[in-house]
């Protein structure tokens, strides 16, 4: 797959994600503000590029503020940190990012107007990282894939979610590089259908076998036989569970009941290990994406109120491993490893 986002000319290009399959856009944005915006509407999504995007929209903001006296810039910096960082309130990775970033803006010793140049080439060292994550998430997971399996995955953790290779699709990938025979099925993933809008576009873009199903249909699929492994992404890992697009736990609690083994993919970036459950916010979405499909067709009556909770919580109990850069590890691994 070509890249989600890049950065190119002193602007960030990315991949519109709101128009696949249909329509293969880039929209370039010179503003931060646009950048937090595209966040906010989803036209960029997925924890790992969402992380990348926001790095990418504070090294806008440096150039844009870069002339102004430091406490000025200081101030202005942190008026466009915050923006940023209220776009999505459940991914670790958005607030990850902007920290790290503010990190290298905090600690700048001299007048602002060469800070730019820094930052900028921090954000494009955080977008081959991800990358470098990613390949390494894919490795390991490899390992885990037998010739012949198919595998169950929910929303879209595939390239389109990260800046390239993608970390639930990784292994996958990296099975299929290996030799391999692997193929997938995808949920269709409501209410922004991201399974059956972008991880079938990607898979069948890159020629890897792939089916779609309704969401409801997961439970059922696994009692049939037809699935060997399941793999999700994640948007954070805090010490008792993992946060990913709603729906997760329920495939989560079919693949316990099926004795089908539950993998989650976690770069390092979506650990948030000194948090509980309790400490996250669920984003809730304007209820009009579940009461129209893509915003085009009515579904639901006038005056009928729609809930529209964008994640779920998947406790540590349903998960048979945790795949990240470093290797699988069960939960109680992971806390040992990195708490």
């Amino acid at each position: 797959m070509i890249p989600t986002i890049i950065w190119n000319d002193n602007k960030v290009k990315m991949i519109d994600q709101t128009l696949l399959p249909h329509e293969l856009k880039f929209l370039e944005f010179d503003d931060y503000r646009d950048v937090a915006q595209s966040i906010k509407v989803m036209n960029i999504r997925g924890a790992p590029a969402i992380g990348v995007a926001a790095a990418m929209g504070m090294a806008l903001a440096t150039i844009e503020y870069k002339k102004l006296p430091k406490e000025r810039f200081l101030k202005s910096m942190e008026e466009a940190a915050n923006l940023i960082r209220s776009t999505r309130p459940t991914a670790s990775n958005l607030f990850w990012a902007v920290n790290r970033i503010w990190k290298i803006i905090s600690t700048f010793p001299d007048e602002p107007l060469n800070i730019s140049e820094l930052v900028i080439e921090e954000a494009k060292i955080m977008a081959q990282e991800d990358i470098n994550v990613n390949k390494g998430i894919g490795k390991n997971g490899a390992a885990l894939l037998k010739d012949g399996d198919v595998v169950l995955t929910h929303c879209n953790a595939g390239s389109l979610a990260t800046v390239q290779y993608g970390t639930a699709l990784a292994p996958v990938r990296a099975a299929i590089e290996e030799g391999k025979n692997i193929s997938v099925i995808a949920d269709e993933t409501r209410p922004r259908l991201q399974g059956a809008r972008l991880t079938a576009y990607e898979l069948h873009y890159d020629k890897i076998p792939v089916k779609v199903i309704s969401d409801t249909s997961s439970g059922l699929i696994m009692r049939l036989g037809k699935i060997d492994k399941v793999i999700v992404g994640t948007d954070r890992v805090t010490s008792d569970a993992v946060f990913n697009k709603i729906g997760t736990y329920l495939v989560a609690l079919a693949a316990k009941d099926n004795n089908i083994p539950f993998y989650v993919a976690a770069p390092t970036s979506t650990l948030s290990l000194h948090e509980t459950i309790e400490d996250v916010t669920i984003e809730q979405r304007d209820s009009s994406e579940v009461s129209n499909i893509l915003g085009k067709v009515q579904i639901v009556p006038d005056g009928v109120e729609c809930l529209n909770y964008a994640f779920d919580i998947t406790p540590f109990r349903l998960l048979t491993g945790i795949i990240t850069e470093d290797g699988v590890f069960t939960p109680e691994e992971l806390l040992k490893k990195y708490k």
